[in-house]
């Protein structure tokens, strides 16, 4: 996995082009959308729904972009519904699709939250992902480093991790290597795209405290 949150490049993966952008990239970096049976236009966050597939980068400018310049329906080839504000509704659902991963790792036995925990975790080589919440103190968040060859996701709020552990608010978090943490990582990287889009400052690696 690679730095800050994004997946490593697969030359074998399926590539698709954006409507907006006309940029070609793996699909793991884009939105995919479906036209319902009443014309409406639906994210497909799990990428599970039928229908001919629409491509979006996951950045707010392609999605307002593709919503407000009619390309929905340009590339169904047919009149569509654009549902209000897609760019907020397409962050929600993206946040809850982490949080949902995350919290299926810790019903596994695959996460751990808690500043001592993650700690220890990092400390034993346990950890591939460490998470922390944007909202969070900064001072407390620069106690603790990324793995070593590991992942840094740092764009889910307090409130969004703790409901990954069944708590009201949670700082710091870790996951384990295998199960899930992949899938964690590629949601995270499209989250990022629409919370971040501009680049964010990226953790140091290599320490573990």
């Amino acid at each position: 996995m690679g730095r800050a949150g994004q997946p490593k490049d697969r030359a074998d993966g399926p590539e698709r082009k954006c409507i907006a952008t006309g940029d070609v990239q793996p699909a793991s970096g884009l939105i995919r959308f479906v036209v319902g049976p009443e014309g409406q236009i639906a994210p497909d966050i799990a990428g599970k729904l039928p229908g001919r597939g629409i491509w979006v980068s996951a950045t707010p400018a392609a999605l307002a972009k593709a919503s407000e310049k009619g390309l929905f329906a340009r590339s169904a080839k047919q009149a569509v519904k654009v549902p209000e504000d897609l760019p907020a509704l397409v962050e929600r659902q993206l946040a809850e699709r982490v949080v949902n991963l995350i919290s299926l790792a810790r019903k596994g036995g695959h996460a751990v939250s808690g500043y001592e925990k993650v700690k220890d975790w990092l400390a034993k080589d346990e950890a591939e992902i460490l998470i922390q919440a944007s909202d969070g103190s900064e001072r407390g968040k620069s106690k603790l480093s990324t793995p070593y060859g590991g992942s840094f996701i740092g764009w889910l709020t307090a409130e969004e991790l703790g409901r990954a552990f069944g708590r009201q608010t949670a700082v710091h978090a870790a996951l384990h290597a295998g199960g899930l943490a992949q899938r964690v990582v590629e949601e995270a990287a499209r989250l990022k795209g629409l919370r971040a889009p501009n680049g964010e400052k990226t953790r140091r690696k290599g320490r573990k405290s």
